[in-house]
């Protein structure tokens, strides 16, 4: 299960022996789903390599305020804002005593301390000193200061230390450190206690045994939106038409559909226990009004395929729904607010999302996309985007909205 899955990690380290964990700290928490860059101070260099850390993290390590990416050798400032403000929260390990010394009185001599200073988001603190220099008075008052600032204070281990002598001081290791954080964000997830249920993908209605009616949907948006809501903390079943996709949050139930009808039977079994409904699939609109038991040959010159409508999942789910909060996905070509809208209220949704098709931009097994989120009260329009991304952005209008 990747737990942080989606969260964006600042990793500061400052300078101490404990910053050889550090690349361990990394990898767990990219195993954990977590995206992260890393600042090193001056100091920290002395322990630990911004080649390690950039290899592992496959980011650049910024460890100053300037860097130099030309052959002309001239310096480009690195934006110690942009960064704070990027993180979903920050994690400072190790945490040196004049770091945090530093972090208390809002001294500012490096690029660590300007981000932090910065910073909007959760931030935990990995103290790591000697016993007697943790047990200082003025150490616990830093602490307690940072407490009162809101920081999370990830207690210092008992153990052996540098100095050859055993007590608190050591940094928390790596493993705790993670657990300590998922265990504290947990609790701000807002889907926590919700069961979600999205649809995604296409589906296939047969026109004989080995051919069928199908669109060109790859289910990325519909996996990138369940991904989103089970690591926001809900409950989530994904229904999902043929697709090669997998998903990597293990506690999504997948089930696997072809048809319009077996998505609709599998839809039923959930629909009334579910807070929200996202369907995200692209339901074939036709059906081949007789299927062929036997493959079609060339020579029986088939000239053409009588359709009739498929089911209209959203429509007959609008007409039964009661407290559920339904989102429905809307693919135009043309008068696309016009045609959402309408969809909205004949289907008796709750919001859409539309997606806009042109010769510019196909959404189609793209990792990208764009559109509006529409209400009956309100219009949000979206910039192109990772479907990931997008999916975040979608959550949090069905938050305030549901």
């Amino acid at each position: 299960m990747l737990r942080l899955g989606g969260k964006k990690v600042l990793l500061g380290i400052s300078g101490s022996i404990a910053a050889y964990k550090s690349p361990l700290l990394v990898r767990l928490l990219i195993k954990n789903g977590a995206e992260v860059r890393v600042i090193l101070t001056p100091s920290a260099l002395d322990f630990v390599t911004p080649t390690t850390l950039s290899t592992l993290s496959n980011n650049p390590v910024n460890t100053s305020f300037t860097e130099i990416k030309d052959k002309q050798d001239n310096p480009e400032w690195i934006n110690h804002v942009e960064l704070s403000l990027w993180a979903d929260f920050m994690i400072i390990a190790p945490a040196t005593s004049n770091t945090i010394s530093s972090m208390a009185s809002a001294r500012c001599d490096n690029l660590l301390l300007a981000s932090y200073l910065s910073s909007k988001c959760p931030v935990f603190v990995a103290p790591s000193m000697d016993l007697d220099m943790y047990k200082h008075p003025g150490n616990q008052e830093n602490l307690s200061k940072l407490k009162s600032f809101g920081n999370i204070i990830l207690e210092s281990e008992t153990g052996d230390l540098a100095s050859g002598l055993k007590g608190k001081g050591r940094m928390m290791e790596p493993e705790n450190i993670v657990s300590n954080i998922i265990r504290n964000i947990k609790n701000e997830y807002p889907l926590k206690g919700k069961n979600i249920l999205v649809s995604a993908g296409p589906t296939y209605e047969k026109i004989d045994p080995v051919r069928f009616i199908g669109n060109f949907s790859s289910g990325k948006m519909g996996f990138s939106l369940a991904e989103v809501a089970a690591n926001l903390g809900a409950k989530v079943t994904l229904i999902s038409g043929p697709s090669s996709l997998k998903t990597s949050n293990n506690t999504i139930n997948l089930i696997n559909v072809v048809s319009a009808e077996e998505m609709y039977n599998e839809i039923l079994k959930y629909f009334f226990s579910v807070d929200i409904f996202v369907s995200a699939a692209a339901v074939a609109d036709f059906i081949p009004k007789e299927f062929h038991h036997l493959k079609i040959k060339k020579s029986q010159r088939l000239n053409k395929i009588s359709l009739k409508n498929n089911i209209d999942i959203l429509h007959n789910l609008g007409k039964i729904k009661t407290n559920q909060y339904i989102v429905g996905f809307a693919l135009e070509t043309n008068d696309g607010d016009k045609n959402a809208y309408n969809k909205l209220i004949d289907k008796n949704l709750d919001a859409i999302f539309l997606n806009i098709l042109s010769d510019k931009q196909n959404v189609f097994n793209s990792d990208y996309n764009f559109g509006k989120y529409i209400t009956r009260k309100k219009s949000i329009s979206f910039k192109l985007t990772t479907k990931l991304d997008l999916s975040n952005k979608i959550f949090e209008q069905i938050i305030k909205d549901s």
